[in-house]
Order: C-alpha cells, then structure tokens, then sequence
C-alpha cells in the first residue's frame, strides 16, 4: 500500500508542481523579458521559486494520492476482503501515517533547508538584476523611462551591439531640459561607470527663463547612464532567510539582523515545523474520512467532499490565527492548532469506523424468559 501511495504521490506532485510553476513562469517571463532580460535570467528565477511551489502542492498531493489509492480499493473489493480478515481500520491507516512521514520529512527538509536558502539567492539576484543598465536600456524600437524626468529610444541595436538613432531627454535639472540625438551610440563600461558615448549627434539645451535653444553639434560625446540606474543595495535579511536553528534558539539576535519583531520571528521559525504536519494531516484526514464511510455501491463521492470540506476548515482556522501569531509572541503554540484539530479529527473518524456496526434490520436477539 506505502508503494502505491507513493508512485500516486509522485504522479500528483508532478502535476500540481506543473501547474503552480506554470502560472508562476507566466508572471516572470513578462517581468524580467519586460525589463530585457535573457532567459537564462528567467530560467534562474523560476529555478529558485520552485522550493516555495513545491511545499506548497506536497500536502496537496498526500491528500490526493490518499484519497485515490483508498478509493480504489474500495472500488475494487480489496478494502472489504482487508476488513473481513480482521484488519481495523487503524490497521489499515497504519501505512498511511508512514507515507505522510514520508512526506513530512521531505516537507521539512524543504521548509528548514532549502527553501531559506532559495529565498536568500532569490532576493539577491533580484537586488542585483534591478542595477543592471543594459538590461533596462538595451531594448530597441520601446521608449524607456529609466529614471523620472529621463526618456530614451533606440531606434535599432545592430549585431554587434551598435546602437543606431539614438534619443535620450533629460528633464531632472528644473528650467533647463537638454535631448540628446545621435546617429550612432556604444555602451562602455568604465570600473563602475557605464557610458554612453554618441557619435555624429546634437545636443539642444532649451533655457526656461528667457526661452533660448542652444543648439550644439558634436562628433563624440559620452554620458553617464550608470546614474540613472539606482545604486544596488545589499538585500536586507528577513526571517525567511535565517535558519531554522537562528529563529527558535536566537530569536534576539534574528530580531537584530532583520528589524523584526519576536512575534515575527517565532512565527517564520516555527512555521516550518508545522508545515510538514499538514502533510500527515491531510494523509490520515483523507483516508479516515473514506474508512468510516463504509461500503457504498454508489461510491465514495460524499466522503470525498467531506475530507476536502475537513481540510478546508483545518486551513480555515490556520489563517484565522495568523494574525494573532504575527503580532503576539506568546501566541506562537497556537500555530500548531490546525494540526492538532486535523489530527483529532481523523483520530476521531478512525474511531467511529472501528466501532462494531449492526447490520440495517437487524434486531436484537430476544433475551431469554426468567
């Protein structure tokens, strides 16, 4: 049974993951390929956020390979033939608690070691995309506004990384706007700097006060665009980014490093443990609920929808108590409720199902006269 819970697992995962990582790439292509950006880039950020899609779908997939392996051995007869030798239902959820351990154990290895550190990278590589100057200038036939009060065009970008038709106004300085026009422009990168320099060009400088055109022809003129370009700032940590080990047994010095409150703090450190519950709960809620709805010829459909109805209000009451584990530091306990409720629930189920049942009819035998 644990294997087939498995290959399901795998088979649902896949899916789930296909389907989130989908949506998500979708957004990304149009922000970085917007920007200019190759897909290299693209490639490396969907890379990233995959830890975070994935712990998302993993309890998701227990459920539905639960739900499916349980259903189809009702379906085929198998789970009345399990039953009629004697197994109980906790015998027969007995594999189910392994699988969601399983799972729970790949959900924390996701939650405590590879997601903080995916997170990390990824705010990085955003901190240092968003400085990049070719990837928000080098982008032909599209006016762009690099910085407020600046607007440049570039009509074509040859092969060979010529730029042709080159305009750039610039209206940061109050009174005195200047624009730029060139026939021919290249972008060199000096140190730290990058300069633009246009070749065979005009520069018109219009003087607000008295309203004169200044008009000045040049072979050569080089201007620094790495200005419009804000400075990159090293990321800022958050408790995201910090170990499991630095949010629970140091919350004073990740409050430090990060300017987050305690409350904060607990909250990140001791989510990641209790999201790798959710993926025993969501196993043993779905298997319970199918066990005690008994044989049906019709299916298991109602049963079915009354797992989901039962992981809905699991999660329900998850978010309803995240704002109160956000904001107070005493209330961090309160974070494993939903998984205590759900395991309360199907402990509740399985007992309801091992309960000796008299068949439909059936009378009490007559006692015997005195």
């Amino acid at each position: 049974m644990i294997g087939q819970l498995m290959v399901l697992f795998g088979f649902f995962a896949l899916v789930l993951v296909g389907v989130y990582w989908v949506n998500r790439a979708v957004v990304l292509f149009d922000q970085l390929l917007a920007d200019g950006h190759s897909a290299m880039v693209f490639l490396e950020f969907t890379m990233l956020a995959l830890p975070k899609v994935i712990a998302m779908v993993l309890p998701m997939a227990a459920f539905a390979a639960t739900v499916y392996v349980v259903n189809r051995l009702a379906s085929e007869s198998e789970l009345t033939v399990m039953q009629a030798t004697g197994f109980s239902p906790w015998r027969i959820a007995r594999p189910v608690l392994i699988f969601g351990l399983i799972v729970a154990a790949m959900m924390a290895m996701l939650t405590n070691v590879l997601l903080p550190a995916a997170s990390a990278e990824l705010e990085k590589r955003e901190s240092e995309i968003s400085t990049s100057v070719s990837a928000r200038l080098l982008r032909d036939g599209v006016f762009l506004n690099p910085a407020r009060g600046v607007t440049f065009f570039i009509r074509e970008i040859t092969p060979e990384g010529e730029l042709r038709d080159v305009y750039l106004s610039d209206r940061r300085r109050e009174g005195r706007p200047v624009t730029y026009t060139a026939e021919r422009a290249f972008l060199l990168r000096d140190g730290e700097r990058t300069q633009l320099v246009m070749v065979d060009g005009l520069a018109q400088t219009l003087d607000a006060d008295d309203q004169r055109l200044s008009v000045t022809n040049f072979e050569e003129f080089a201007y620094d665009v790495s200005r419009l370009i804000e400075a990159a700032r090293p990321p800022r940590d958050r408790p995201a980014h910090l170990s499991t080990a630095d949010l629970l047994l140091s919350p004073d010095d990740a409050m430090a490093r990060t300017g987050y409150s305690r409350a904060r703090v607990l909250e990140e450190g001791h989510m990641r443990l209790q999201q790798p519950l959710l993926a025993v709960v969501a196993a043993l809620v779905g298997a319970a609920t199918l066990l005690a709805g008994g044989f049906n010829r019709l299916g298991l459909g109602p049963q079915v929808a009354l797992a989901v109805l039962l992981l809905v209000a699991v999660k329900m009451v998850e978010g309803a108590l995240g704002n109160l584990v956000r904001t107070e530091a005493w209330a961090w306990p309160l974070i494993y409720l939903p998984s205590a409720m759900g395991l309360a629930m199907a402990g509740g189920l399985l007992w309801f199902a091992a309960r000796p049942r008299r068949p439909r009819g059936a009378r009490p035998a007559p006692e015997a006269a005195a």
